[in-house]
């Protein structure tokens, strides 16, 4: 099991302080989080992506690239890669690089961004954010897969002999969650490809994400890829933790009752029951947590949501410190003795670098710069590692 924090990038101004954080401050903040939960032994650091204010991870490659340079470990993600405005050709590229610059402590999660003026600013149409979704991941799971892409779809200019670059680490794709909140289509898309499902789990009961996992493991098992019990499932929840119960609520409430998503509607105290929102002691949010296997079984990984609706740093780093020293340790010992056999592991580079090639070595894609122009539609590469490529001067 991995465990680990994602982050909305929401800039909110706090309603105890009255102070509404800079870019800057939340951008520095962000990577002090992600450094923090290396270092109190969480796995994972995710970041959504958003185009829009009041939120500023326009840009979630080069913020994991920075956060994977400052640290050992870490795996960094995306908790959303938003597939239907981004260029699929674009993002093989971007997050290959991501792949080789974190020595493969990454993946991504594939998502469509419910967030509609957005998709002109990209030059799309929200009204066809499905069918471009299923479309672009199509090209985007060739791209990493095969050397010399001819495609021509619907949403985009045909590709004839392209190949993207820099391949990926070690000839391994990236690991793809898809997340939805609410689309089985999503999930149904997931399972064809054999990739990881991450339900958000946090705005919804827990029934509603139980169907939508239940149908992914379904489709999983139809299309071959293993058992129901061996599919790939991600959780996301959200948590408040201090010593005592009261003081978890009593800290709290002001930045719930007053946060942009879901203030102003139901009590605290009814969110907290009738969603996985965790508010309480660490032995509550430990109770509830184990509550998620009860319901869904074994699953691979479980992210929280710590830094959001204007909680100054400072706050979030304690969080982390009780997350991390009180709550986690817990949960691994506890889980791994619920683990069935079945099931499969958390997704890492390692992994899928040891279920592809076994004990021989991976390959390792050179330019062959000899060959010119690649006009056979054959792989512009050669991997004997000892043939010495040599490039034409330009005069």
């Amino acid at each position: 099991m991995q465990f680990g924090i994602f982050s909305v990038s929401d800039i909110t101004r706090d309603p105890v302080s009255g102070v509404t954080p800079s870019e800057a401050e939340r951008i520095d903040a962000v990577i002090r989080i992600a450094q923090k939960a290396e270092e109190v032994g969480l796995d994972v650091f995710a970041i959504g992506e958003h185009h829009n204010p009041p939120f500023f991870s326009s840009s979630p490659t080069t913020l994991l690239a920075a956060i994977a340079a400052t640290t050992k470990r870490l795996i960094v993600t995306t908790a959303t890669t938003l597939i239907t405005t981004n260029d699929p050709v674009r993002i093989a590229e971007e997050y290959a690089m991501l792949q080789h610059v974190s020595d493969g402590r990454m993946d991504l999660m594939i998502g469509r961004g419910n967030t509609a003026p957005v998709y002109p600013w990209f030059g799309a149409d929200i009204r066809q954010g499905l069918p471009l979704a299923l479309e672009n991941y199509n090209l985007l799971h060739r791209l990493w897969r095969e050397d010399v892409v001819d495609w021509e779809g619907q949403y985009r200019t045909a590709l004839q002999g392209f190949t993207s670059t820099p391949r990926p680490l070690d000839d391994v794709p990236p690991f793809v969650w898809h997340g939805s909140i609410r689309t089985p289509e999503i999930a149904e898309q997931a399972a064809f490809y054999g990739n990881g499902f991450f339900a958000n789990h946090i705005f919804w009961p827990t029934s509603h994400s139980l169907r939508l996992i239940n149908f992914y493991r379904q489709r999983f098992e139809h299309y071959g890829h293993g058992t129901k019990k061996q599919a790939i499932v991600g959780l996301g929840g959200q948590a408040y933790i201090a010593r005592k119960s009261q003081d978890a609520y009593a800290e709290f409430r002001p930045y719930f009752d007053e946060a942009p998503v879901y203030g102003h509607g139901p009590s605290l105290e009814d969110f907290s029951q009738m969603t996985p929102l965790t508010v309480g002691s660490p032995q509550e949010v430990i109770e509830k947590t184990l509550t998620f296997h009860d319901t869904f079984g074994d699953y691979q990984r479980q992210l929280f949501l710590m830094d959001h609706a204007g909680l100054p740093l400072k706050t979030v780093l304690n969080q982390l410190d009780l997350l991390g020293e009180e709550v986690i340790p817990v949960l691994r010992k506890e889980l791994e003795s619920r683990k069935d056999p079945e099931s499969a592991d958390a997704p890492t580079h390692e992994g899928l670098v040891k279920a592809k090639y076994g004990d021989q070595p991976a390959r390792q894609p050179r330019p062959n710069a000899n060959r010119g122009d690649n006009v056979t539609g054959a792989s512009p590469y050669q991997d004997s590692d000892d043939v010495q490529v040599t490039y034409p001067s330009i005069v």
